[in-house]
């Protein structure tokens, strides 16, 4: 069936947001967040030291990240929907070894796999099948699938009921069939350009004339060549303030649920606030579009890292004697981290436009695989030492801080106005 077939009076593309938001709900609720339900128990059955678990965090970023530019290129040569249907049969595969494990290295074969199958059917390829669909509302749609994300939070209670019901072993096996029950079915529904079924990015119809290839077209988006991109000034203060990103929100997930009981904080209350922190930055998520186009993607992208500043300050301070400190925790690092996702995805699609959009993004996250490998293990080093995950907070607050200046310090072009530029004798006419 045609996409316009689905139903006539609404854009097929938003169809296309829902099926990507309900998968990053999964998968991320599953894989990204449900790992701090399933640290202590591994810990516990193994006698590993955090620092070794949580290295399985980091290989995942690290696989993610290498396959990230090639998912770049494959999504923009072939399309998302064989992509995404591979990776959930993957990382389904990932779950069940999971379940199996009986020593180290296989624990991290099984990490592999699942970053394999993130990296197919997430990310990089949802994002550039998003961006190929709307150009005027691209915000508020990768606003709409980030939110997807955002609350998997939800599912980190489901995932702790799960373990402490069945076991963990048990449960990795419900959750990676679930991957063929949810996410292999909404494979069907995902499209690569809007294009080939008469329509324009946001849905606008495409003229007569524009069918036909002789005919000029106006070209009103900007469209960078991925050379040119990536020895751009903006492209590597881009990629260096989402590395720190990586670097610190990798480091908090995993080691929430760990930290907030060193600090005698109770199991199942730690679950309950590891599923309010991805679920509160859905705030960020779908109001960054809307601040976006009032303020500039630049701006809300460096303010978010003031928030998590803010957050990641406070989460150091929280003892037994300050609990309360819990919720404006909770507050600032939620926003800003929200905000962040949509912003830096926004600002990427004004800087280099949509053709190159999965190879470009593909490198980026290629440069976050560097901080997703290593704040995890740092995080947890720095507690196996000194018995304390302080010093480590405070370290990251003053990373989030420097991230914001990257951001700030981007040329100021590349958030409004009108701006002229010939790329390889084109001349390219854009508003932002």
């Amino acid at each position: 069936m045609s996409p316009e077939g689905k139903h006539p009076g609404l854009f097929y593309g938003w169809y296309i947001v829902g099926a990507c938001a309900i998968i990053t709900l999964y998968t991320g609720g599953v894989v990204h967040f449900g790992f701090t339900a399933v640290f202590e128990p591994i810990a516990e059955e193994f006698e590993w030291s955090y620092a070794q678990i949580s290295l399985a965090s980091s290989l995942r970023g690290l696989e993610m990240g290498l396959l990230a530019p090639l998912m770049g290129f494959l999504v923009d040569r072939y399309g998302p929907r064989r992509l995404i249907f591979i990776g959930s049969l993957i990382t389904c595969a990932g779950f069940l070894l999971l379940s199996r494990v009986n020593s180290l290295s296989m624990f991290y074969i099984a990490f592999a796999l699942l970053a394999f199958g993130m990296s197919t059917s997430g990310g990089t390829v949802l994002m550039t099948t998003i961006a190929n669909w709307f150009h005027r509302r691209v915000g508020i749609a990768m606003g709409i699938v980030a939110s997807g994300f955002g609350l998997g939070g939800l599912l980190v209670p489901v995932v702790t009921i799960l373990i402490d019901t069945f076991e963990w072993r048990t449960a990795m096996v419900i959750t990676g069939l679930g991957m063929l029950v949810i996410v292999l079915p909404l494979s069907f529904i995902v499209r690569h350009k809007p294009e080939p079924y008469g329509y324009q990015p946001d849905g606008e119809l495409i003229e007569p004339f524009d069918l036909d290839p002789q005919s000029p077209r106006p070209i009103t988006e900007i469209n960078i060549p991925t050379k040119q991109a990536l020895r751009s000034r903006t492209f590597w203060q881009l990629g260096i303030s989402s590395m720190c990103h990586a670097f610190v929100v990798g480091a908090v997930i995993t080691h929430l649920m760990p930290y907030l009981s060193s600090l005698s904080i109770v199991r199942s209350t730690s679950s309950i606030i590891a599923f309010i922190l991805p679920t509160a930055s859905i705030i960020g998520r779908l109001s960054s579009g809307w601040l976006a186009i009032r303020y500039g993607s630049r701006f809300i992208f460096a303010a978010s890292f003031i928030s998590m500043t803010a957050g990641i300050l406070i989460f150091g301070y929280i003892s037994t004697s300050t609990p309360w400190l819990i919720v404006p925790f909770v507050i600032t690092f939620s926003l800003g981290w929200g905000c962040s996702v949509t912003s830096r995805l926004s600002l990427m699609r004004e800087s280099f436009g949509r053709v190159n959009f999965g190879k470009i993004m593909g490198f980026i996250s290629g440069m976050m695989m560097l901080g997703n490998i290593t704040g995890a293990p740092l995080a947890g080093w720095v507690y196996d030492t000194w018995g304390s995950y302080r010093g480590a907070w405070l370290t990251y607050s003053a990373i989030t801080l420097l991230a914001s200046l990257l951001v700030f310090t981007i040329p100021s072009n590349l958030s409004g106005g009108k701006e002229k530029t010939n790329y390889s004798g084109l001349m390219v006419s854009f508003s932002m």
